[in-house]
């Protein structure tokens, strides 16, 4: 079977260097949590991380993945580095995905904290080195992108007709430190305000305001990807509704059918059967593409045999594996 997984990180030197002393403040004991003494299974992984050439594609020779949509580790740039530093990893990954356009596509990396220099990386990655969308991840400067500053950037991912993959990042520092910390061991808030739960709440939290706010009466055919199985949404959707009725919101939807109609989940790695069975019950199986969140957080053992153990038809299955990613990508012209 095809296979196309589409949250797989690769990381840049530079824009690790720049935005990885942010994560530490925003989450102590951040370093200490990803060192193998930890216990954390996926460690064993995390040497491939920058690698996005031949030990990445043996890697996924060896667990059957066809294609990998490559989307570059970061958070909290700074807005004076930003454009610079993000213009040279989208050039990096260009020639990544030149020198393999059958195993690998590509998300850009935007300097958010700049929208209009934001908006135009975006033009130049999809029209120039063919990229097939953008990941976000989290808040820019602790504000959502409902926000005015960033509608260029929503914009332009409508003009150009490409999904923003809408990634988890830590929820800001005054946040975590009321939910996450309190008698917990550094290493155990860490992963609380990450993984294990923060973080998921907060991207939902994210496309709550997204929604709520009209970004998706303004911009009906934006699309945005929403890993985890749909960070905890489709689990919501019928309280979502009874709660935030149109009458209230003055929407022109309701959660659910902009939950329908704009959003893709994957299971970024979360092998659950159970899981996947809800959601293709809840959310529509034309609406679900397979992940594995490789090699941040999982490796690609198990990503066949998840679909293959599965209780689908053929035809679902192929929609997961690769249906609905070719088509909302485009991914026949790398073929």
């Amino acid at each position: 079977m095809r296979l196309v997984t589409i949250e797989e990180h690769w990381s840049d030197p530079a824009v690790s260097a720049a935005s990885d002393p942010a994560m530490a403040a925003f989450v102590p004991g951040y370093a200490a949590a990803f060192e193998a003494s930890a216990g954390m299974p996926f460690t064993k992984w995390l040497h491939l991380l920058p690698d996005i050439g031949a030990a990445r594609i043996a890697d996924m020779d060896r667990n059957g993945i066809t294609m990998q949509v490559l989307s570059c580790s970061n958070t909290f740039l700074p807005a004076d580095t930003a454009p610079k530093l993000t213009k040279a990893a989208n050039d990096t990954v260009a020639e990544a995905v030149k020198a393999y356009p059958d195993r690998f596509a590509a998300f850009a990396l935007l300097p958010t904290a700049v929208p209009d220099a934001a908006a135009d990386e975006l033009h130049r990655c999809v029209g120039e080195l063919g990229f097939v969308g953008t990941m976000i991840m989290g808040r820019t400067d602790g504000e959502f992108l409902d926000q005015p500053r960033f509608d260029p950037i929503l914009h332009a991912a409508s003009e150009l007709n490409v999904p923003i993959y809408l990634h988890p990042a830590p929820p800001p520092l005054a946040v975590s430190d009321a939910n996450y910390a309190g008698r917990l061991s550094p290493e155990v808030s860490a992963f609380l305000r990450l993984g294990a739960w923060g973080w998921h709440q907060e991207t939902a939290v994210h496309f709550l305001h997204l929604v709520l706010t009209g970004v998706l009466d303004r911009y009906p055919d934006l699309q945005f990807i929403l890993g985890h199985w749909g960070e905890f949404i489709p689990f919501y959707l019928e309280r979502l509704d009874a709660t935030l009725p149109q009458q209230l919101t003055k929407l022109d939807r309701t959660f659910r059918e902009y939950f329908r109609d704009n959003v893709f989940i994957t299971p970024s790695g979360m092998f659950s059967q159970a899981q996947l069975r809800y959601c293709v019950d809840v959310v529509g199986v034309d609406r679900i593409m397979h992940s594995v969140d490789f090699p941040t957080f999982g490796g690609n053992e198990g990503a066949v045999s998840f679909l293959a153990d599965s209780q689908l038809s053929d035809e679902d299955r192929e929609k997961i594996a690769h249906g609905n990613a070719d088509k909302l990508f485009d991914l026949e012209r790398f073929q």
